[in-house]
């Protein structure tokens, strides 16, 4: 299989991790955050963290969708469903996420069909949907009922988002909107780089980003090279196979060596510096930035995610339904916080793998595969364990 099976060759895994070792200088240590979910997924699963010198260690970012949405958000899809009697559709992750109240929409979703049964009458639905374009389908498959989509995720995710908008506009629907709950990759890594004290969390030392692939396919290399630039920190955009994130790690360890901070791209097979412009003006047409937006583990942060343009306002269940935002602690013994911010391994909190698990989640970061935790969990725990104690 082209571009899957010569990204897994042990042998040339074995050679990088050689190459590795060689490049890490014995007199320091190297700290590098890998901000997607998904290397952190493939650092965990292929055990690439075991073939790394003990001065390189790698810190898990906020590039996990799904683990960065608050609970007030998870709360106000909640309310649309129980309240306005809509029916929701949502990716199956986001299902599980626990909201307030021992909550989540997958538990309210048992509920409302209990409710249903009673009473005989039609009342609020939340179903899994693979896309947005299956949540559409549903608009257009229940004419008499009001359909939300619950649309989250960084900016692969947004570009199909806004095509079922126009899409939905196009077709004069009446019965479909969106809660957007879309934000963007630089601004959750300028958070990070401005805010190395955190009074909450605490600090973590950086001296490198890997840089998202799949968000890098929409918005290219480009938008990154302000952080190389201004905070000396270097990033190579890299793929999700083993051997991506081993040569990305080798890169960066040559460029903090010899003191550069530059953007490179190991992802060269798909991305581009100048990404794909039809899908930036697709989504510029349809969306305009918030003024302010809520992240799990970053607190508020300044024009970070994306609001839908007037122009479309038919299409807003914000502006539909008129539900306001309510911010909601996380659970107290939850550290997905400071896990998110990378100040804390998973393993570092006191209910991972206990009371915290991926079939009882109790923080978002244990729900989806991408999530640091559940990464942790189902792949490494028992090493983590270990090198704890």
């Amino acid at each position: 299989m082209k571009f899957i099976d010569e990204f897994r060759d042990g042998k040339l895994a074995r050679g990088l991790a050689v190459a590795i070792r060689q490049s890490a200088r014995d007199d320091r240590d190297y700290h590098f955050m890998e901000f997607c979910g998904g290397h952190t997924h493939a650092i965990s699963r292929y055990g690439v963290s075991d073939l790394l010198p003990a001065n390189v260690r790698m810190i898990h970012g906020p590039g996990c969708p799904v683990c960065v949405l608050p609970i007030g958000r998870i709360d106000m899809a909640i309310r649309l469903a129980r309240d306005a009697g809509v029916i929701l559709c949502s990716y199956g992750d986001t299902l599980r996420v626990p909201a307030s109240g021992g909550l989540s929409l997958l538990k309210a979703k048992a509920g409302l069909g209990s409710r249903s049964a009673s009473h005989g009458e039609h009342h609020g639905d939340i179903r899994m949907v693979y896309s947005a374009a299956d949540a559409l389908a549903v608009a257009q498959q229940n004419p008499d009922r009001e359909v939300v989509f619950f649309a989250i995720g960084f900016e692969t995710t947004t570009p199909p988002t806004a095509v079922v908008i126009k899409r939905a506009q196009a077709l004069g629907l009446r019965n479909f909107s969106v809660l957007c709950c879309h934000v963007l990759t630089p601004s959750a890594i300028a958070s990070i780089l401005e805010s190395p004290e955190v009074r909450q969390w605490g600090s973590v030392p950086l001296d490198g980003f890997i840089g998202p692939a799949h968000v890098s396919t929409i918005i290219g290399s480009r938008p990154y090279e302000f952080f190389a630039e201004e905070y000396r920190k270097p990033v190579v955009i890299a793929g999700f196979e083993p051997l991506d994130v081993m040569q990305a790690i080798l890169m960066l360890l040559r460029q903090v060596n010899d003191g550069r901070a530059l953007v490179e791209n190991e992802f060269s097979r798909a991305v581009t510096r100048d990404g794909n412009r039809k899908a930036q003006q697709l989504v510029a047409e349809v969306f305009e930035l918030r003024r302010s937006f809520a992240w799990r583990g970053l607190g508020e942060l300044p024009y970070s995610a994306l609001r839908i343009r007037k122009s479309f306002a038919d299409f807003d269940a914000e502006r539909r339904f008129a539900i306001g935002y309510q911010a909601v602690a996380d659970h107290l013994a939850c550290e997905c916080g400071a896990i998110l911010r990378g100040v804390k391994r998973p393993q570092e909190c006191r209910i991972f793998g206990s009371v915290c698990t991926p079939e009882n989640p109790v923080g978002s970061c244990m729900v989806s595969s991408e999530g640091a935790c559940a990464a942790h969990y189902s792949f490494g725990r028992f090493a983590d364990a270990a090198a704890v104690q």
